[in-house]
Parts: C-alpha cells; sequence; structure tokens
C-alpha cells in the first residue's frame, strides 16, 4: 500500500472516502488507481528476484533437486539400513557420513552461485528514482520502494522503474523518446506522448496538487496494447492507451525528463509477466547418468537375490560354517536379513564419490570459463571491462551437445550503431574504401559540385535530399555541438553522412527546415507534406517548396519501389544499369541501401493533388486505401539520383562466429522483435543467410492460409527427399503467422519445416514467443538447445532452453542475470561452445564412466568372495580401507581427467569446428559406452581377484610361522585394483600434465604409505582393526605380493593398452589423427575431414523447390519484390502508427527557440506555395493532434 511521503493524511479527511470506495469497487475487471492520494489495497510490490532460492525456500528446493538424483535417493536408504543393528557388514557410517558431507559441499556451492544472482538483483532493486511528495518536492527513493500511484520523475537515459502513464515531459506536448531494445530488439527511437490534460504538469507543485483516479486494465502480457481512462477531480474521463504508456525495461532517450503515474510494479509489469519462472536445469548427461544408475540398481538388487538365495541354499544344506565364522546368536539370519546385508554389501557399486568430484570438478571448470582471457572482453570507450561468467556450473558439458542456437538481434549480433559509408550519384560512385574500380572519396563529390563536374545539380538534390528529407530533430548542447534526435537510426546517419560533404541540418521549424551548404550558404526550404514511410509503402516522402520557388518532391525508399516509379525520358532513367549495379555491390558488403529521387512538380499539378490529398485525409470510410492511392499519384515519373549505404555495425566476428556454427552442424535461428526487413537484412549481413540460399517467406493472414503454405512447401521438399535435412534454405516468418503456426495441429508441419531449413528469421515475436520456438524445437527434436540474448525480452526463451547464454556489458543485465552463462559479446560463443563445451563435455564423461569402472571394479570382487566364502556375508577388504578407497586412493585420477584432460588445443578446436561434431552426437557417454565401462570393469574384477586367489590357492607361509588369511589376500587384492585403476585412468589420458602424473603415482604411492601406517599404530589407536597389524610386513615380504603386483595388474590391462592402440593407428578418428599432429608439432589442416558439407547436390534438387509454393500472383509479386529487397539489403527502421505521425512530430518543433519556451504552434490546414490561407478555416484551426490533411498522413 502506498503511504505517502510528505505526511499521513487526517482519518476524517473526505479523501480517505475516495480510497474506501476504490477498495469497494476493485473488481477481477481493472484496477483503480487514486492519483496522490493512498492506494485503498495492497498491489505487489516492485522488488523483483532472478534468484532459485531465498531463506525460507533454500532447504526444500535444494533437497527435492538433489534427491532428483536417483543416486541420493539410493544412499540415503542405504544409511538409513546400515543403522539396523546386526545388519551392516559395513559399519554405520560409512554412506550416512559421506552423503551428508557430499550434500553440504552442493549446498554450499549453491548458495555461492545464488549469491550471486541476489547481489545482481539487489543492485536492480536498490537503483535510485525521484518520487514525489505530498509537498511537491522530489525525493529519492529505491525501485524496490515504488507503489502503485507513486508519482515518478525519469531523467534522460534512465530506464524506467515501473509501467507509467506519461504525463508530462521536457519536450513540447508532453512528447517523449524511448528505447524498447530490451523489450522488443527495435533500435529506432518511439515517440511517446502525454494527455492534453496533464502535458502542461510540468512543475512538480502543480502536480502534488493533482486529484483524480486512473481506471487501468487489469495486468496482462500484451506489451503493444493498453486500454484505461483517467479522471480528473470536477472533469470528464479521457482514454490512455498505449500511446501514454512507459514500460519497465524501456529506457528514456533524448528527452531530459519525464513524470509518470506508476500503473503496474514488479512482477505485475508487462515485461516481467513475459518473463517465466527460473527453471531447475538438469544437464542431459545427468539425466542419463540417472537412468544408468537405475539399470545398476536393478542389477544390484539382482546380485543381492543371488547372494541371498546362495546362503539360504547353503543352510538348507547344512553348510552354516558356524564354527569358524563365530555367528552371534542374536544375527538376524532370515532371508529378507540375508538380502539386506547382501544390497548394503554391494552398495558401493554405485559410487557415492561421483556426486562430490563431480561438483568439484565442474566448480573449477567454471572457473576456467570465468578466467578465460580469450572471453574477456574491454571497451575503454563504454567503460566495459567484463570477463565471461558461469552462473551455473550444471551445465558446463551441455555447451559441448548443442545442436540449435536461438539468438536475438539487436545488441547480441549487432551493436545498435549505424554509419553512413557511401553512395552513389548519377551514376558515380564515392566510397573511399573501394578495392576495386574507381575510387572516389567523400571530398570528391564536393570538389565535382563545386567545380560543376559530374552532374551538379543531381549531387545538390543528393545532399539537400539527405538534409531535408527526414525527421530528425537537431539540439544545440550546452558546449554548442549540434546534436540530432532521431527516431530512426538510419534517417540519423543519413544526415550524419551529409555533413561528410559539409552540409548541414541547421534548424527545424513548424513549416521549413534550414540547411547549410557547403559553400556555407544558409538555405530555407517550406515543408508542404509530409508522406510517411511504412513498411508497406517501403518509402518516404517529402514535397517542399524551394529557395528558388520550385516545388519539389525528395523521395527515399526500397529500391523495388523506388525504381519501378522511374519516368520514361533518358535523362530520368540515365544512370539506371549502373546505380543497379552499385546497389549489388553494396548489398555484397552487408551494407543497409536505400535509393533516392526526385521530382519537380508544377504548381498547377500541387494544387490539385493537394485537394484531393486533403479529401483523402478527411475521408471517414477506407482512409487508409484512399490516403495511399493519393500519394502514389504523386510519386511517379521521378528522376533517379542515386542510392546510399549504411552499415548497421555487426559485434566484431559476427559472421565469421555464425560460419563456425554452421560448420559445426549447429542450427542458428534468429528470433526478433524487430522488422522483417531489418532482420533479414542482419541475416544477410552476418552470413545467416547467403545470396545463394533459397528464401521461404510465411506471412501469414489466417489458419488456413498458414496451413496451406506450410503444407505447400513441405510437399515440395518431401518429393526431392529434403525433409529434415539442412538445406540451404533460409525461412523467414513473422509473429503474426506465429499464432497460427503454432497451433496443435500445425506444430509437427511447422517444426518439420523448420528443420529441413539451414537458418530460420523469425521476426516481430514477443517474449513468449520466442520461448515457444525454443520449447517447440526440444519438444519435437529432443536436441540440446541454446539461447543467447542482451534484452529483457530474452530471459523467456534463455530460461527456456537448455543452456542460456546472456550477453553482459550492454545496457540491459536481466538477460545476463537470468542466464546459466554470460559472455560479453557474441564472438565469444563459439570459444565457449567449441573449446569449453567440447573439453567439458569429454571430461565429464570420462570421469563418471571411470567413477563407475573403478567401483565396480572394487566391490564386484565381493561377489567372487562370497562365492568363495559360501555365501557367508563376509567382508574381503578391511573395514575403513573401504571407505579411504574413493576418498584418497582414487579421487585424484578422476579429477585429473576433468580438469586437465583434453584431445586438441585450444587453438585447434576454434580453428576447425568439425571437431566439436563428435561431441555434439554425445559419441563419448551413451548406453553403449556406460555399458562397455561396465563390461570392462566386470572383466577387470574378475582377473584382479580371481589371479591372486590362484597364485595363494595352496597357501603361503613366513619364516616367522604366520600364515595367510582372508586379509591377506583382501589386501593384496585391494592393491592390485589400486594400481590397475590408476593405470587405466592414465591409459585413458590424452593429455598428460604435471597434476596427471601426480594422481596417478601419487594415489599409488598414497595406498603404500597408509598400508604402512596403519599397520602400527595398533593398538596405540583402538579405533583400527587388531588383525591389521603387521601387514605391511607380510605382504612386502612376500614373494607372492611381488609376483601379483607385477604380473596381475599387466594382464589385466594388456588388453586395454591394445585396444587403445589398434583404435588409434588402426581405426583412426579425426580427433586423434589431429591430436598426434599436435603431438609431433606437424600440419593439422591436412587431417581435417569435416566442416561444411558439400550442397550441390542439395542445390540442384532445390531448384525444383524454389518458389512453387506461390500459387497467388499477388503472394507472387510480394515474393519477389522481397526478394529484391533481401538482395540489395533493404532496410529503413522507423515507427509505423506511433503515438505521434511522423508529419506531426516534425511540426511540433522550433528549435530556433530556447527549449523552456517551446510549445507546439497551430498547424494551419493546406499550405500552397503562395499562401497557407488556401484552405477553408475550418481546415486551418486544426491541431496537431489532428489528422491534418495536406501535411501528414
Amino acid at each position: 500500500m502506498r503511504s505517502n511521503v510528505g505526511g499521513e493524511e487526517d482519518q476524517g479527511n473526505p479523501r480517505n472516502a475516495d480510497a474506501r470506495a476504490q477498495a469497494e469497487e476493485s473488481d477481477g475487471q481493472g484496477r483503480r488507481i487514486l492519483i496522490n492520494l493512498p492506494q485503498g489495497q495492497k498491489y505487489k510490490s516492485n522488488e523483483i528476484s532472478t534468484a532459485k532460492y531465498n531463506l525460507f525456500t533454500f532447504i526444500p528446493k535444494f533437497l527435492f533437486e538433489q534427491f532428483r538424483r536417483y543416486a541420493n535417493i539410493f544412499f540415503l536408504c542405504i544409511g538409513l539400513l546400515q543403522q539396523i543393528p546386526g545388519v551392516s557388514p559395513t559399519g554405520k557410517y560409512v554412506t550416512i557420513v559421506p552423503l551428508f558431507v557430499i550434500l553440504t559441499i552442493t549446498a554450499v556451492k549453491e548458495m555461492v552461485e545464488d549469491i550471486k544472482r541476489h547481489k545482481a538483483d539487489s543492485k536492480v532493486n536498490h537503483t535510485k528514482v525521484k518520487v514525489l511528495t505530498s509537498a511537491g518536492d522530489w525525493i529519492h527513493k529505491k525501485w524496490m520502494e515504488v507503489c502503485v500511484g507513486d508519482i515518478l520523475n525519469i531523467e534522460n537515459s534512465s530506464f524506467f522503474p515501473a509501467d507509467l502513464i506519461l504525463l508530462a515531459s521536457s519536450e513540447p506536448q508532453g512528447m517523449c523518446y524511448i528505447e524498447t531494445a530490451n523489450l522488443d530488439g527495435e533500435t529506432n527511437l518511439k515517440i511517446r506522448s502525454g494527455l492534453v490534460c496533464t502535458s502542461e504538469l510540468t512543475d512538480p507543485k502543480n502536480l502534488a496538487r493533482l486529484t483524480g483516479q486512473v481506471e487501468a486494465e487489469q495486468p496482462n502480457r500484451s506489451l503493444y496494447e493498453f486500454a484505461g481512462n483517467i479522471v480528473l477531480s470536477g472533469e470528464q474521463a479521457v482514454p490512455v492507451s498505449a500511446t501514454q504508456l512507459l514500460l519497465r525495461g524501456a529506457r528514456l532517450r533524448n528527452t531530459n525528463w519525464v513524470h509518470g503515474l506508476v500503473v503496474y510494479t514488479g512482477h505485475e509489469s508487462k515485461l516481467l509477466m513475459n518473463s517465466t519462472k527460473a527453471p531447475l536445469k538438469r544437464s542431459t548427461v545427468d539425466i542419463v547418468t540417472n537412468y544408468q544408475i537405475i539399470f545398476l540398481f536393478v542389477i544390484l538388487v539382482c546380485l543381492s537375490l543371488i547372494s541371498a538365495i546362495g546362503n539360504l541354499v547353503k543352510g538348507n544344506n547344512g553348510e552354516d560354517h558356524e564354527f569358524y565364522i563365530k555367528a552371534d546368536s542374536n544375527l538376524n539370519n532370515g532371508f529378507g536379513w540375508q538380502f539386506i546385508t547382501f544390497f548394503i554389501l554391494y552398495n558401493n557399486l554405485i559410487p557415492i564419490s561421483l556426486q562430490v568430484t563431480l561438483e568439484i570438478v565442474k566448480f573449477i571448470q567454471a572457473y576456467y570459463m570465468n578466467w578465460d582471457e580469450a572471453m574477456h572482453y574491454i571497451d575503454p570507450e563504454m567503460g566495459v571491462d567484463s570477463y565471461a561468467l558461469a552462473r551455473t556450473s550444471n551445465l558446463n558439458e551441455e555447451l559441448g551437445q548443442i545442436k540449435y542456437v536461438f539468438s536475438d538481434k539487436t545488441g547480441t549480433l549487432t551493436r545498435n550503431v549505424m554509419e553512413y559509408k557511401k553512395c552513389s550519384v548519377a551514376g558515380v560512385m564515392y566510397d573511399p574504401e573501394r578495392e576495386f574500380g574507381k575510387q572516389l572519396g567523400h571530398k570528391d563529390l564536393v570538389d565535382n559540385l563545386k567545380q560543376g563536374t559530374n552532374s551538379p545539380e543531381m549531387i545538390s538534390d543528393f545532399l539537400t535530399l539527405l538534409t531535408v528529407c527526414h525527421t530528425v530533430i537537431p539540439e544545440q548542447g550546452e558546449d554548442g555541438v549540434t546534436r540530432y534526435n532521431a527516431a530512426s537510426p538510419d534517417e540519423k546517419a543519413l544526415v550524419e553522412g551529409a555533413e561528410k560533404y559539409d552540409y548541414r541540418f541547421v534548424a527545424r521549424r513548424p513549416e521549413s527546415v534550414t540547411i547549410k551548404t557547403c559553400t556555407g550558404k544558409m538555405e530555407t526550404y517550406q515543408v508542404l507534406n509530409v508522406i510517411e514511410f511504412t513498411s508497406t509503402r517501403k518509402r518516404m516522402s517529402i514535397v517542399v517548396k524551394t529557395p528558388s520557388g520550385e516545388i519539389k518532391l525528395y523521395i527515399k525508399g526500397a529500391d523495388s519501389v523506388i525504381l519501378e516509379r522511374l519516368g520514361q525520358n533518358r535523362e530520368q532513367r540515365e544512370h539506371y544499369d549502373t546505380t543497379l549495379n552499385h546497389l549489388e555491390e553494396f548489398a555484397k558488403c552487408g551494407l543497409r541501401t536505400l535509393c533516392l529521387g526526385v521530382a519537380t512538380i508544377p504548381l498547377a499539378q500541387y494544387e490539385e493533388w493537394n485537394r484531393r490529398w486533403v479529401v483523402a485525409s478527411t475521408a471517414i470510410n477506407d482512409r487508409e486505401e484512399q490516403i495511399d492511392e493519393v500519394a502514389t499519384s504523386l510519386e511517379t515519373n521521378l528522376t533517379l539520383i542515386g542510392a546510399t549505404a549504411i552499415e548497421d555495425k555487426l559485434q566484431d566476428q559476427v559472421p565469421e562466429t555464425i560460419e563456425k556454427l554452421l560448420e559445426a552442424n549447429i542450427h542458428v535461428w534468429m528470433l526478433t522483435g524487430d522488422k522483417q526487413e531489418t532482420a533479414i537484412n542482419i541475416a544477410k549481413s552476418c552470413r545467416l543467410h547467403r545470396d545463394n540460399s533459397d528464401l521461404f517467406i510465411i506471412n501469414s493472414r489466417s489458419p488456413e492460409e498458414a496451413r496451406e503454405e506450410i503444407q505447400e512447401q513441405l510437399k515440395e521438399l518431401k518429393k526431392d527427399g529434403l525433409v529434415g535435412k539442412s538445406n540451404d534454405i533460409t525461412l523467414v516468418t513473422d509473429g503474426k503467422s506465429l499464432n497460427y503456426t503454432l497451433l496443435p495441429d500445425m506444430r509437427k508441419d511447422f517444426i518439420d519445416l523448420c528443420t529441413s531449413c539451414r537458418a530460420v528469421v523469425c521476426c516481430r515475436v514477443s517474449p513468449i514467443q520466442k520461448a515457444d520456438m525454443v520449447e517447440l524445437v526440444k519438444e519435437h527434436t529432443g536436441a540440446i538447445t541454446l539461447s543467447i540474448g542482451d534484452g529483457a525480452n530474452d530471459v523467456a526463451m534463455i530460461q527456456k532452453a537448455a543452456v542460456g547464454v546472456g550477453i553482459s556489458g550492454n545496457e540491459g543485465l536481466q538477460a545476463a542475470n537470468s542466464a546459466d552463462f554470460a559472455i560479453a559479446q557474441f564472438r565469444f560463443l563459439s570459444r565457449l561452445l567449441f573449446v569449453h563445451g567440447a573439453w567439458n563435455y569429454s571430461r565429464i564423461s570420462k570421469v563418471i564412466l571411470y567413477s563407475f569402472y573403478k567401483n565396480i571394479t572394487l566391490y564386484i570382487i565381493e561377489l567372487w568372495f562370497a562365492i568363495y566364502n559360501y555365501w557367508s556375508g563376509q567382508v574381503i577388504y578391511e573395514r575403513w580401507t573401504i571407505g579411504m578407497y574413493n576418498l584418497f586412493f582414487t579421487s585424484a585420477p578422476p579429477v585429473a581427467l576433468g580438469l586437465f584432460d583434453r584431445t586438441c588445443t585450444a587453438a585447434t578446436r576454434e580453428e576447425y569446428p568439425s571437431l566439436y561434431h563428435s561431441t555434439q552426437k554425445s559419441e563419448f557417454f551413451n548406453h553403449r559406452e556406460f555399458w562397455k565401462w561396465i563390461a570392462n570393469s566386470i572383466v577387470h574384477s574378475v582377473l584382479l581377484f580371481w589371479l591372486p586367489q590362484m597364485a595363494m590357492y595352496f597357501g603361503v607361509s613366513w619364516e616367522s610361522g604366520q600364515t595367510d588369511g582372508y586379509l591377506v589376500l583382501g589386501n593384496t587384492v585391494y592393491t592390485l585394483v589400486v594400481v590397475t585403476t590408476c593405470l587405466k585412468a592414465g591409459i585413458e589420458m590424452d593429455a598428460w600434465t604435471w597434476f596427471s602424473h601426480g594422481s596417478i603415482w601419487g594415489s599409488i604411492a598414497l595406498w603404500f604409505l597408509f598400508l604402512v601406517i596403519y599397520s602400527h599404530i595398533w593398538p596405540s589407536a583402538k579405533f583400527v582393526a587388531s588383525n591389521m597389524a603387521g601387514m605391511s610386513e607380510i605382504l612386502l615380504s612376500s614373494p607372492v605380493f611381488w609376483f601379483c603386483l607385477l604380473l596381475v595388474p599387466t594382464v589385466t590391462l594388456l588388453a586395454d593398452v591394445a585396444f587403445r592402440a589398434i583404435k588409434t593407428t588402426v581405426f583412426t578418428t579425426e580427433t586423434d589423427k589431429i591430436r598426434i599432429a599436435e603431438v609431433m608439432n606437424k600440419e593439422v589442416a591436412v587431417y581435417v575431414e569435416g566442416g561444411r558439407r558439400p550442397i550441390s547436390e542439395t542445390s540442384r534438387l532445390l531448384r525444383n523447390v524454389r518458389k512453387r509454393f506461390r500459387k497467388n500472383k499477388q503472394r507472387q509479386e510480394e515474393q519477389a519484390t522481397m526478394e529484391m529487397d533481401v538482395r540489395h539489403g533493404y532496410a529503413f527502421s522507423q515507427e509505423e502508427a506511433g503515438a505521434v505521425s511522423q508529419g506531426e512530430y516534425i511540426r511540433r518543433y522550433d528549435t530556433t527557440r530556447p527549449r523552456s519556451t517551446c510549445t507546439m504552434p497551430r498547424v494551419s490546414g493546406g499550405s500552397s506555395p503562395q499562401s497557407s490561407h488556401s484552405l477553408p478555416p475550418a481546415t486551418r484551426s486544426l491541431s496537431a493532434h489532428t489528422h491534418i490533411p495536406g501535411r501528414i498522413v
């Protein structure tokens, strides 16, 4: 509940009646928010949390996550059974204590990782914002303290802490610029406008006296819709729409400040309602291991049953042998108790040390990624100094098995920076960086204009168009430097590009613009009409009256729409072919292009057209169609000026990184909220879509149309057997079409089509649709997916994917805070996957397989010994050595495998992405590999028990009179197992380091050291076994022991060495060849067999498929137009149907007046060149809030 900051209201104050009425009237249909009054009901806090745990949920959630692992459930049961007196042959605490230690270590690791999330959340929650008090003062509050009903002051470049209704701003008529890249991925600034009834409330004192209420809909996910009313005291209700809504996650730009009323807070804000709850993710290897443990559990039960039956049969035959095993008369001897005894005896077939080993290894692997200098990004200009960050270590190995990558566009692939690069004017290219052909720079264009060469009139029109035909607002800074505010980054780039030729946009007035030419002359152009850009029109036009009195139409847009509107005279089309070639050249560089044209309009023609324009603009029915028809009638008979090329700067090495991902057989899908043209252009720039690739576009207007398009495209692919293959096709679809294609009856066909394409581009998609696409792929392919993004709109898909990667170091950190891994640049993704991912996967695989191997090798010997000792349940090993096997003597080799083993160097793996195929296909850890290791361990256990048993078959005696016994055999076997399993780890290592040597030879030496010490501490220490006294002398003085020590490990490992040698030399894999080449310092490239697969056959088949699904003639024309735009890289970012139309927007400004006194002028209706009063008075009196005939669309 909101409390007034300035003081408490008197209980008898009649305002409290409003609060009570609010509480009574609030229902499920909406909410009533009182302005400058305490709220009558409690709303959600503005505090957010992306952490997995809190103080109260940690224990239950942690235990739930840990006991989803069947191994932990198993060991808990074993630990409880061991507490039953007289049942456990191994003691009470050998299982429960290690399990407790393991869970404690894991809990500490989880707490450390979650504390990082809490710190990141705390940083956001404790950000300060100005809140209005009842006294009319601004005070600073934390974001988490902001409540519904508060009035906030947001300053330039700040993020909005909650969903606000815009009341007033520093701009005319309560306008403001906002950047929504965090929400929808669009880089162009959007305009929001306050209501007339509140836009003048710029003084906080007046704002504090404002009373009334806001009626708003219930919180929902829709980012682009909002319905509500604002009712000020004593006035009629005024509708409030998305035009006045400022969403959390958006950012204020190019506006000094805004005042906003909070309507939705915290997890009720639209941004967070589009987010999903942080999931408890598990790796695929972990899940597979769970299933393997189930199989081993079944085997354990079977072995226990066999042993208990053997004991029962032995007892029924009268072979109880109690005279030498000295059975306790109170011993539980029933079949069930014997089963439990053997169950406990064999329980170590499932390694309890595996979990703690994995936790240690994964934790350190995470720091390998955190410390990797190759993923350290420093940008002094932006103040960025960021390392990679593994926010969880549970998914390290998943990075080595990625099949699909889902990427955001804005801020992930691009830098959000547009730069003017080059142009073509009158058939002459001005490109200072041109490699082939005549190289002319920007200075040459100015020289040609001044010297009157190479069509100076057309050059003049070109420069005039750049500085006049736009919606940019110039602003003089305190330092005297002019800065440009623009809703479209493309337009801003063009105006800044004109400055390269000494043409400057100086001032904007409601009726005119002023520019400064390269000669220093000031020229003013009267703006008569603005015909707006839309994605349907793909062009923008402006009609101006030049200083010489001529009326000219300047137009810019996609080549597909400009070129078809050229006149037929030779002068108008003189440079058509040359310009087209230049467009192709620009496109090959991945640049965004616009074609430019001009037409001189006779006065009589203009006046007649303007009358029709007024009629169309005021039409009641079919207004948009009539406007488009009239606009098109003027935008004809154009003279081609040339073309411009703008670079939408990608992040460093993005095209190379995507090529590597594709070469590694990883499907890359781009999911963005940006426009289709922009998305396709970026896909082309970053080499996701290539010139020779086929383009399938699905822009459906109904479910039936979506079904028809999908089935027809799929039918063509099925004809040639291309379904499910990685064809050289790029599929493009939009958010509206996804509403239909994701319906249950179409999902299967749609995903079949998507997975048959090399790349998929989804544009204009909401955050939830991004998550739905990820979920669709996971459901239907079962592949391991990765999502990468930088904005809050990417959180849902990041959390839905198997692995989520956030881009840190940019403006918004919510994606990085919600991700599993954070990197500063997209290019680091290749190293994260190909190096760390592949290494982690192979290392974790070996750790798991080796852990099962060493445990089964030791503990299955209990079964062979049970056969030998008449199923008595006697343990062959000394009790303490059983627990220390995993704790000391074989704990280091799996750690060495998990931290230092590798097949190829990092440089080689980055250079040759095809090496990723083996880990991607899960070749190192699967059912076949698991059972191969299990079989290997069983064979080894047979040799390690029966060979020494046969060596001691006739007994061994010493000069002292000591004879062998079961512990002599047991310690001999134990020694052989330690030596063999450690050497087995060495055989499996692909890279030897000092730690590898230390882990193997040190573990063996540690056992012998322990044996010597342990044999001499009784009776000084009573807790040790008395029958171990002098055991080291007994073993080390026996020739049989030394004979076994040399012979048995050699025989046992001989087959493994032979298999490894044959596999490496005869059945050599690509990885083996490269590893050998690296060791021998040979050239690696000659051994690389992988890489991108030949596509010649696919391309041949695709010729039959290409665009056959387009039956409708209109759709064919649309497709052809789109393909032309894509080839030439057309894209133009401009908000459509925004809060303020483009024409109205530019007429609100008079940059020649001080900003503080800048008010919106009255806008006259038509404006013929002679007089601004030529239209009827009713039209002239219209305000700029009205749809103005003859002015704006």
